[in-house]
């Protein structure tokens, strides 16, 4: 527990210290809301709202249906730079001296994965702060359980950027997997458009797509998915069915937290075979 506790200060230290990231973390989200939301506000409005459409799409907002996927946005940058953080780590040496001292390998992908999921429920929490600018109320029960569903996503994110991380040698190698392949995953899990209406074969993918979870899970929440109406959950694309199955928060929490237990289990093996 020493060796968990002292590779998770370490990473909270360093992200503490580096204003510049705390900072650089607002611009992307701000440009998107600013930029996409309010600018692509209308055009959703006016193409969901026709002249038979229900009454209950009037209270359709594109940018409070926009803040969970920045919010998850925030979230997956933060943790894919962990692994940036990683490799820097292997080639100035402190990883090697980390591997060679008598601590097992669970201990130092866990104490590592909690170091970094500290750093992404940071920037992920300091998105609160846009919330009175963008007209959305966000109640105390609600906030709660925000900070716990980012709290399971930070973990299963960095998880996988830390055992991504663990395969590579350069960042540049790190860095075209991170834009080749989990960019566009995160892209195509509706964080910014309704997944209604795509094509079967992009259906499939976007239900493969581990990114869609961690989205649907922190939109059921800040949007309140429990007391919305069927037309606005269709709208907002709050029907994810699987097999038929309505897939639920629960179902989404054992998923992630599944999938945060599995990758940190790999990311441990991984540190053995480069040891």
């Amino acid at each position: 527990m020493e060796a968990v506790y002292g590779l998770w200060q370490r990473a909270l230290i360093k992200f503490i210290r580096d204003k510049f990231t705390i900072v650089s973390a607002f611009a992307l989200p701000f440009l998107f809301l600013v930029v996409f939301g309010s600018g692509m506000s209308g055009a959703i409005k006016s193409m969901l709202i026709g002249a038979n459409a229900p009454q209950e799409l009037a209270k359709f907002d594109f940018i409070e249906f926009m803040f969970p996927g920045i919010v998850s946005m925030a979230i997956f940058t933060a943790s894919m730079f962990s692994g940036f953080t990683l490799i820097q780590d292997r080639q100035f040496g402190y990883m090697k001296e980390v591997l060679v001292s008598p601590v097992s390998r669970v201990s130092v992908a866990l104490g590592t994965i909690l170091g970094c999921s500290t750093s992404a429920l940071i920037q992920g929490l300091l998105m609160l702060v846009f919330v009175p600018f963008i007209g959305m109320s966000l109640s105390l029960d609600i906030v709660v359980k925000l900070l716990l569903a980012m709290l399971l996503v930070s973990f299963t994110l960095s998880s996988i950027s830390i055992l991504l991380g663990s395969f590579f040698k350069n960042i540049q190698g790190y860095q075209m997997v991170v834009q080749v392949v989990l960019y566009p995953m995160f892209f195509l899990s509706g964080a910014f458009f309704p997944l209604n209406g795509i094509p079967r074969w992009m259906e499939v993918i976007v239900k493969l797509n581990p990114m869609t979870y961690v989205v649907d899970f922190i939109k059921r929440i800040v949007l309140d998915a429990e007391n919305l109406s069927p037309v606005l959950k269709q709208a907002m694309g709050l029907n994810l069915e699987i097999f038929n199955h309505p897939v639920t928060a629960w179902d989404e929490t054992v998923l992630l937290l599944g999938l945060g237990v599995l990758f940190t289990v790999l990311a441990a093996w991984s540190f053995s075979r480069v040891e």
